[in-house]
């Protein structure tokens, strides 16, 4: 069953019809959802206006649908289902689950102006307060309490040692946040082939691990041997591909260790410049164009080959038709070479053409190593 699809804004909606049971249309059904999230959609509305009835294996595709969004924080809605649809969700107990609206307006995204904006400004607003703190606040604070801050109280205990556990919280705390500052910020600029979530988690880890490092070594050179040697025997065994992620890797461990040092002022405007290079570097470096496969699926038993040429042409696309498939419909898949920043919904929408072109869906995916 292959499902018309458009797109509205940040959503795509996805229209099947017809019984979604096991034994080809819901496995199928099943299939489209997670290609369309490979192929970068995050917000998906599935239109079941058109559907008659739903088994156990077309709950397990809607569940699929929303446990895949959320995963990648996105979201996926139901629109107009059946009564017979709502009846079967309400035995699994899903009707409470899904986000379920009567009409596809209600249930389009709507993007706030300033939510691209908010998290580089908190996390601006972070950084600040950071080089601030270190610039002007920790030499002014007593002679002692300093002491306590850079891990070296061993000769104020007293008094202020009750205050270190917190101070080194705080370190970590602070290491915590440079590592998702700079990992939200390389996000944004890495679009050839995005980050897996465990890379982007060991980013933010491994700058807490340096200062958790520092903070343990202290001032003991033995202490300082006996890690050396503990990190010796650990082994990362998953490829890093991208040169530039290890050397993030590198800068991140050494902001963590400033930050458990105690060296706020350089953890922060060192956190700043990173950003700022990161930046500065996906606007002054060779932008290297991001390969997919487009499969385009057409109406009738004619190809719209003008027309989608037409468009790829118009975007600059490199293309290459790499498969025909003639079967309950004909579909071309294309190899395809994109800028970075070019969108595949509003491509997909362009191809589309509103059901005037004959296109009847389009899907991407990252091409596979033999393709």
């Amino acid at each position: 069953m292959a499902v018309p699809t458009r797109a509205e804004g940040d959503a795509l909606i996805l229209s099947p019809a017809g019984p979604l049971v096991a034994g080809g249309p819901a496995e199928e059904f099943e299939s489209s959802i997670q290609a369309i999230y490979k192929s970068g959609y995050r917000h998906l509305i599935a239109d079941l206006h058109d559907v008659t009835k739903v088994d156990s294996a077309g709950i397990r595709a809607l569940v699929r649908g929303l446990t895949s969004s959320q995963r990648l924080e996105g979201s996926f809605k139901l629109v107009a289902p059946s009564p017979e649809v709502l009846a079967v969700l309400h035995v699994a107990q899903l009707d409470s689950v899904f986000t379920v609206h009567e009409r596809i307006e209600p249930a389009l995204t709507k993007r706030a102006w300033w939510r691209g904006v908010g998290p580089f400004a908190v996390g601006a607003a972070v950084v600040a307060v950071i080089a601030v703190a270190g610039a002007y606040l920790v030499p002014s604070v007593p002679a002692p309490v300093q002491d306590v801050i850079r891990d070296d109280a061993s000769q104020h205990l007293g008094e202020f040692e009750g205050w270190r556990p917190f101070v080194e919280v705080a370190k970590l705390i602070l290491a915590a946040a440079i590592g998702v500052i700079v990992t939200s910020v390389h996000r944004k600029y890495r679009r050839e082939r995005p980050q897996t979530q465990a890379m982007e988690q060991a980013q933010v880890l491994l700058c807490v691990s340096g200062a958790l490092m520092m903070i343990i070594i202290g001032g003991s050179v033995a202490r300082a041997f006996g890690i050396a040697g503990a990190a010796s025997i650990i082994r990362f065994r998953t490829p890093v591909e991208d040169p530039k992620d290890i050397t993030i890797l590198f800068l991140l461990m050494g902001l963590g260790m400033a930050a458990g040092v105690g060296l706020f002022g350089v953890a922060g405007l060192g956190t700043l410049f990173l950003c700022l290079c990161l930046a500065l570097l996906n606007r002054i470096g060779a932008k290297r164009p991001r390969a997919m496969m487009a499969e385009v699926e057409a109406e009738g038993r004619e190809f719209p080959t003008a027309h989608v040429q037409g468009v790829f042409a118009r975007h600059r696309v490199i293309f290459e038709p790499r498969e025909v498939s003639q079967g309950k419909a004909l579909s071309v898949r294309y190899y395809t070479l994109l800028d970075p920043d070019q969108s595949l919904e509003s491509l997909s929408e362009e191809l589309m053409a509103g059901g005037k072109a004959n296109v009847k869906s389009v899907s991407w995916e990252l091409p596979r190593k033999s393709e």
